[in-house]
């Protein structure tokens, strides 16, 4: 069962008003902004948003524990990148000197640190926690000989975050005196669920990328080309706050799923198709749309409804337990029975993708994938069908499993092919 905004917003689970984030929020969701003062459509959505704390931080954190502990790893090296970016909020310049935490299944996090930027790492490491360092002449692997020794891990695993460059990882090997593992099952474990406060970030970095493109369409002219369409996608996304844009695909150029050099300017009868998001906190949105430009043909309706069955279908099938291939398999089922398969023939790509603090991301809707959803896992579901010389189709909304199904993330979910947002 898919729950409405409304329901949702009344269950007080998963909601960016139960997180305390967007208190304004509710407002939004049931009504469009009408056009303010000053000749503005939009005012800011984001003023209000409350932004991670450290104790959101240390959750991360404690969460990493856990799953070590669950693995049997005794530690986990990350690196600089979007990992430690996660887990402690510090953005790290990677190069050849190595840097970053480890965090321990004891509950302890250690850093190596190059020693001459040692004054500059503790502007961002949190206090208390101790580091190792190493002078430019010396292994920054040897180090993780005493660290072991010190806390005691010795006979145990070390992961490496799977981010880590090879390099390093090589280093490690060669010098650790440790057996090294991949650490993805720790990484995607804890990314792959989301609290309510991260969810809520996403639910309204949605809701904007589906304003913004409403407005964009709502500009389109014939013989406009897409950087000029895609100007007051941008427009739309700052004066609700956030950056970013969009560049919309019109006519035969919306059959290739990520764009083509080809050149089409906006003409009578087209299929216009936007791919685009923005960003709350760190948080993704990801949202596809696609309309005619004109009256649509008979061509156009039966693929468009094709694709929208599909979508409405692999929602159906969302559930705790469920595995993401059946997902997947739901909305394929649909565009085969309709004679556009087999397979990947014309739905060409997996259904959807995990999202979060990366567009794409862990875990995925593919096809024999056995992973099996649970409660707080995001995902685009994205189904679509391409045909090349003339259009394609592809509808995309973000959602959030919950013990009852999905929840779409942003609402305004396309109902038909003239409601591409709802009613």
């Amino acid at each position: 069962m898919k729950k409405t905004r409304r329901q949702f917003i009344k269950a007080g689970g998963i909601t960016i008003v139960a997180a305390g984030i967007v208190p304004s929020f509710i407002s939004s969701c049931t009504d469009e902004k009408k056009p303010a003062k000053e000749g503005k459509t939009f005012t800011s959505m984001v003023k209000d948003v409350t932004p991670l704390s450290p104790a959101d931080y240390l959750l991360r954190q404690e969460n990493a524990w856990k799953h070590l502990a669950e693995n049997k790893i005794d530690a986990i090296f990350i690196e600089g990148g979007t990992n430690l970016k996660y887990f402690f909020n510090m953005s790290w310049w990677l190069s050849e000197r190595v840097f970053g935490a480890v965090i321990t299944a004891p509950g302890k996090t250690v850093w190596i640190c190059p020693a001459f930027e040692t004054e500059r790492a503790k502007e961002q490491i949190p206090s208390g926690d101790k580091i190792y360092t190493w002078e430019e002449h010396e292994s920054p692997y040897k180090i993780i000989n005493k660290i072991v020794k010190d806390l005691g891990i010795s006979s145990g695993k070390m992961a490496m975050c799977p981010n880590t460059r090879s390099f390093v990882v090589e280093g490690f090997i060669r010098d650790a005196g440790i057996q090294i593992v991949d650490g993805s099952i720790i990484t995607e474990s804890c990314r792959a669920v989301k609290t309510e406060k991260e969810i809520g970030y996403m639910d309204l970095a949605n809701r904007i990328t589906k304003l913004a493109i409403q407005y964009g369409f709502g500009k389109l002219q014939a013989g406009m080309t897409k950087g000029q369409a895609g100007a007051f996608f941008g427009e739309a996304n700052s004066q609700m706050g956030v950056s970013g844009g969009g560049s919309p695909s019109f006519g035969f150029t919306t059959a290739f799923p990520h764009g083509t050099s080809q050149k089409r300017d906006l003409t009578d009868g087209d299929v216009v198709q936007i791919d685009t998001g923005c960003s709350i906190e760190g948080f993704k949105s990801d949202v596809t749309r696609t309309i005619i430009f004109g009256k649509p043909s008979d061509r156009q309706k039966e693929v468009f409804d094709v694709v929208l069955k599909a979508q409405q279908a692999a929602f159906k099938a969302v559930s705790p337990g469920v595995a993401c291939g059946e997902i997947d398999r739901a909305a394929r089922k649909v565009i085969e029975d309709a004679g556009f398969g087999p397979g990947y023939k014309y739905f060409a790509h997996r259904l959807g993708h995990g999202i979060g603090i990366e567009g794409h991301e862990y875990p995925y809707l593919v096809k024999d994938n056995p992973l099996l959803l649970k409660p707080g896992m995001t995902f685009s579901n994205e189904p679509g069908i391409y045909l090349y010389g003339e259009f394609g189709i592809r509808i995309e909304d973000c959602f959030v499993v919950k013990e009852d199904g999905a929840y779409v993330l942003g609402g305004m979910q396309t109902t038909a092919i003239d409601k591409p947002f709802g009613v």
